[in-house]
């Protein structure tokens, strides 16, 4: 897990690869325009998904993972906590290969963090998250959630 604000993109420029594309094209755009649902940048190699929803209590959220993709959440407007931890902590429940959707039974957070504006966190195939967490009396997001594939 990768955890930074965009603000500071001169501090990533020796990344390479896979997240300094996601960090690039977050520089290059107003995600802010962009209306919810997916959006293809190079096909099914690497699209954004934008999303807005209300958050949850930690109580109603679900662990998840991917295998094929790096999963790159970036908060545009609202703030929302990401619960996290290893595949190996974890009990594999399902996977839907067509979603590359892996979900998991009980389990508990490792650690956690709380993205704001402009904060970004990649979690690997290893990343284990739930997302979508209410932090005291927030309610809703708008999301960009970035795809991009690495098997």
């Amino acid at each position: 897990m990768i955890f930074g604000n965009i603000k500071y993109s001169d501090m990533y420029s020796s990344m390479s690869g896979e997240v300094k594309k996601v960090i690039d094209f977050i520089k290059s755009t107003d995600l802010s325009n962009f209306s919810k649902g997916i959006h293809e940048i190079e096909g099914k190699d690497f699209f954004v998904n934008i999303v807005e929803y209300n958050l949850k209590d930690e109580d109603c959220g679900f662990w998840e993972a991917h295998r094929k993709y790096l999963d790159v959440h970036f908060m545009i407007s609202g703030s929302e906590r990401i619960k996290m931890n290893f595949l190996e902590n974890s009990k594999v429940k399902d996977y839907k290969e067509e979603d590359d959707f892996v979900s998991f039974e009980g389990g508990k957070e490792n650690s956690y963090v709380d993205l704001g504006d402009g904060d970004f966190l990649v979690c690997y195939p290893h990343d284990v998250h739930m997302t979508a967490i209410k932090i005291k009396d927030n309610d809703y997001v708008k999301k960009a959630i970035f795809k991009v594939k690495i098997t």
